[in-house]
């Protein structure tokens, strides 16, 4: 390992200590009564999410596919010490359900502090083989439907000084091998809400955005998927739910985790042949 490496990486290691340092801190007593909708809350991410904004007092709406789970989940939310938990059942692949959930917690909060996007449509961890029509609806659940969400809400987020939180993923900035769909959803995500966040400060708007850039994390629906495939370790659930929550309820910009997720995408664009060997080589792949 060369000289010029190890400063490379001791500088960045310093300067990421150094934005950890001044990051604002977080008020867990922010988030009592506060209004939130989050999505794709009944299992995984989404579910844990719900739960510790229900352990800080939180005013709770939660949508997914299956009701009998987001009752479980709703009324779990409300032992844990939710003010309020309610649900209401959507398929984001439909035309109107973005808009009715919106509009279901609006009517029923009174408003919207914070809108937590979440949500994604099932695809197959492997080689894509031109199954374009799965691309356009799996588009349109994990893209098309966030922008949709995001418009409705705006009005009362803007009314609230309230946050825009959207759940991305490392696979949206630094491409792998078996998530082309996947992959193209949180691309798409990254460059909408990117820019969306600069139109809004440059309009001096009282919403925050904030994109949350996410490893690999161990729900049951993800390892279901890569056990045997790839050799990266997972990371759980529960944590990278409070991390999402703390981003959201401090107006930060970004967050990666695990926290060295960000400097792999930084490698990427350092060392991309170095990367892509390694990216190719941590999945177990027979031709």
């Amino acid at each position: 390992m060369g000289p010029l490496f190890k400063i490379l990486m001791a500088s960045i290691f310093v300067a990421y200590i150094a934005v950890k340092w001044t990051a604002p801190s977080f008020d867990p007593e922010s988030l009592r009564g506060a209004r939130v909708l989050v999505t794709g809350a009944s299992k995984g991410i989404g579910e844990q999410m719900a739960y510790h904004y229900g352990r800080f007092g939180a005013k709770i709406v939660i949508t997914g596919r299956r009701e009998k789970a987001l009752q479980q989940v709703a009324e779990k939310c409300l032992s844990l010490g939710a003010q309020e938990a309610l649900y209401i059942a959507a398929d984001m692949a439909s035309e109107s359900d973005p808009d009715k959930v919106v509009d279901f917690a609006l009517d029923k909060l009174g408003g919207l502090d914070y809108l937590v996007l979440n949500h994604i449509g099932s695809t197959p961890f492997s080689m894509w083989s031109g199954e374009v029509d799965h691309v356009s609806w799996l588009m349109k659940v994990n893209f098309f439907s966030y922008i949709q969400m995001a418009w409705r809400a705006l009005p009362s987020l803007e009314q609230s000084k309230g946050s825009l939180v959207i759940v991305s993923s490392v696979a949206g900035k630094m491409p792998s091998p078996f998530t082309a769909p996947y992959t193209s959803t949180k691309s798409a995500l990254n460059g909408f809400f990117g820019s969306l966040s600069h139109e809004l400060a440059m309009k001096e708007s009282n919403v925050s955005v904030s994109i949350c850039t996410l490893g690999l994390i161990d729900t049951e629906s993800a390892m279901k998927k890569v056990r045997g495939i790839t050799k990266m370790p997972a990371y759980p659930a529960a944590e990278a739910a409070l991390n999402i929550i703390i981003t959201g309820a401090t107006r930060q910009q970004e967050l990666y985790y695990p926290w060295f997720t960000q400097i792999i995408t930084l490698c990427k664009d350092w060392f991309p042949s170095a990367t892509n060997y390694v990216i190719q080589n941590s999945l177990n792949y027979n031709p």
